[in-house]
């Protein structure tokens, strides 16, 4: 593995190519944190396994597991999926893996980002977030791909998204936020974007979903579907604090263009009802100095956009909640191509994301 220091992935002819894009795989880390996991993270785990194997039936998967978690994730684990031991903080592939850039020849090489747990000593979420810091180089060891050294640039793997044809999705909240780059302008943040995705149009979304405490990842709220399409986290209930942040990034949408000069064409998705914290979950995880305590009635940033483009099918989130078939049929008819696969994630919800937080692709 080569470290570079010296190029830019733009200058040597690397894209970030979209999530609907073909892909070499899959990376997630076993669950196993207590004060992120319920009850020792039984049913996280469970869910994780579910995710992994809808997942694996048209890409490779890798699971990262701690020492203490490698052999039990081994056996909960299907033998097609591999299961390498690499020590993290917790269990959210898509922050703090690679991204992954390629060229037109095919090869496929990492970023290394900076991480600092969602902002840092400022607002972040845990502290240390060391470990963490370290699996996007020891994962492009892993797979043998070169990675660039952008440590010095805070950026998590959800709050980006590309169309693969030159236009980056973010979110204000997130991006200009005191606790990722404060000394860095906008217009500074944009090119380091531009330089490291290749990309040359960003669209700045101006929030994100109601209490995501992430300072609210596009991808939790908006993604690309298509080239000039998106799917828009949506209610129509106007009481709803998310009403009026969803009607914002609708409005800018509707005025904004693409780098190909496209209109962005706009698919609401609806939101299921708030989802909130109960008694019980809250007492099933443990307290810690350094990070938000769940409480009961606290609402969860539950939305359907939070799913995972696979080969041939969209891993998407269920909630137990009316909407979640007419949630599943949107995206069905948006990927006739991919099956559908709605797994209930509720048990990872409560650790604060949900299925393309905990994965992040290898494209091809």
């Amino acid at each position: 593995m080569r470290i570079i220091r010296d190029s830019v992935p733009r200058e040597d002819g690397f894209r970030m190519p979209a999530e609907f894009e073909p892909h070499e795989g899959c990376i997630m880390i076993f669950p196993e944190r207590s004060d992120s996991w319920q009850y020792g993270g039984y049913a996280a785990r469970r869910a994780f396994v579910q995710i992994a194997e809808a997942i694996a039936r048209s890409e490779k998967v890798t699971v990262c597991a701690s020492e203490a978690q490698y052999d039990n994730a081994r056996a909960m684990l299907p033998e097609h999926i591999r299961v390498v031991e690499m020590s993290s903080n917790d269990a959210w592939a898509r922050d703090y893996a690679p991204t992954f850039v390629r060229n037109a020849d095919g090869e496929v090489r990492g970023i290394d980002w900076g991480f600092n747990a969602w902002g840092g000593l400022y607002d972040g979420l845990y502290f240390p977030w060391d470990k963490d810091n370290k699996m996007a180089r020891k994962l492009c060891d892993l797979l043998e791909k070169d990675v660039y050294c952008k440590r010095d640039f805070i950026l998590e793997g959800g709050s980006i998204h590309v169309d693969g044809e030159g236009t980056c999705m973010v979110t204000e909240s997130c991006l200009l936020s005191r606790g990722r780059n404060p000394e860095l302008t906008r217009e500074e943040i944009e090119d380091n974007l531009k330089s490291y995705l290749n990309v040359s149009t960003i669209l700045w979304l101006p929030c994100g979903i109601y209490h995501d405490e992430t300072n609210e990842h596009v991808d939790n709220i908006c993604a690309f579907v298509a080239p000039g399409e998106v799917v828009l986290a949506w209610t129509e209930d106007e009481n709803d604090p998310q009403y009026a942040m969803s009607r914002a990034c609708l409005e800018y949408l509707q005025k904004a263009v693409d780098a190909r000069g496209r209109d962005i064409r706009v698919h609401k998705l609806p939101l299921p009802k708030p989802v909130t914290m109960t008694e019980e979950e809250c007492l099933g995880l443990d307290t810690c100095w350094d990070e938000l305590t769940r409480t009961p009635g606290e609402r969860l940033a539950a939305s359907y956009v939070n799913f995972y483009i696979a080969n041939r099918s969209i891993v998407m989130p269920g909630f137990g909640d009316p909407a979640d078939e007419s949630a599943r049929e949107i995206l069905q008819v948006l990927f006739p191509d991919r099956e559908v696969i709605q797994i209930n994630t509720r048990d990872i919800l409560i650790g604060g994301g949900n299925i393309h937080c905990i994965t992040q692709q290898i494209p091809r």
